[in-house]
């Protein structure tokens, strides 16, 4: 899942959400770093957990040029645009339908700290990093919230469901909520139920303390999944990034590299 090498097909994707090209001062000077470069450079930090510092040189960008064109793509919307260009064209290709999502989440710790974090409830209190990912039934990853690692699941859910994307790519009118959601009983809350079903969606979550057997399972397994192939991202094991856009811009970005690899059925 975490090949360090970025394919063409990717960049071609990106390219027309990308600003232009910096170009060479009036006065001459060093040419500027392509933004096929520090693409280059920011897959392979995200693929294979490296240090900024530590990219090697013969990716043609340092580690910090990738970063703050992270950081600048991220505060332009590139990420967002991206990730909503592709949840179409899987829609258009027929991998994705979303009447039904699935809800879980996953806890990275927080080395050194930063925005969004708190102290983690399992793992000895040391700081941390909530995910609550929203996938379709199939496993395309939808949205993904971040939040402290000592935020309570069930708060999750709502603000995660208004982020729920409007996906074109086939005639008709996009859905605007989707019909059914499944979430395991970290996410038990009669009051998250109500507002779920007045908001026309029908929850299913299973209840703390009855016994297992439920059968979700069968439904919720490939949230699951997901959130294994965002591991897989090395980045995404741990949090080393202080700022908040600058996590916001690796949460999105593993998102696009799932539903890519999905568009072209490397992990199905």
């Amino acid at each position: 899942m975490a090949s360090a090498h970025m394919p063409d097909e990717f960049f071609d994707l990106v390219a027309h959400h990308l600003p232009p090209e910096p170009a060479i001062g009036p006065y001459g000077g060093r040419p500027p770093i392509g933004h096929r470069v520090a693409l280059r450079v920011i897959w392979f930090v995200l693929a294979t957990g490296n240090r900024w510092e530590d990219v090697p040189q013969e990716l043609g960008c340092s580690g910090r040029t990738a970063h703050r064109r992270l950081r600048a793509w991220e505060e332009a919307g590139i990420w967002d645009r991206l990730h909503a260009d592709l949840l179409r064209l899987l829609r258009k290709a027929g991998k994705l339908e979303t009447d039904t999502v699935v809800v879980d989440g996953v806890t990275v710790r927080a080395s050194g700290g930063g925005e969004a974090t708190g102290p983690s409830p399992v793992d000895r209190s040391r700081k941390g990093t909530k995910h609550t990912v929203m996938v379709s039934r199939t496993g395309v990853p939808l949205a993904i919230r971040t939040a402290g690692a000592n935020e309570s699941d069930h708060r999750q859910i709502i603000p995660l469901v208004l982020d729920f994307p409007s996906v074109a790519g086939k005639p008709g009118r996009p859905k605007q909520l989707p019909d059914d959601l499944y979430a395991d009983r970290g996410y038990d809350s009669e009051g998250t139920r109500a507002l779920l079903r007045w908001m026309g969606i029908e929850p299913h979550i299973a209840k703390r303390r009855t016994p297992h057997g439920s059968g979700l399972g069968k439904v919720r397994w490939v949230v699951e999944r997901t959130i294994g192939w965002i591991k897989g991202l090395r980045r995404m094991r741990v949090r080393y990034d202080r700022l908040g856009v600058i996590r916001d811009a690796w949460t999105t970005l593993a998102a696009c590299v799932i539903c890519f690899r999905i568009l072209h059925q490397d992990v199905m």
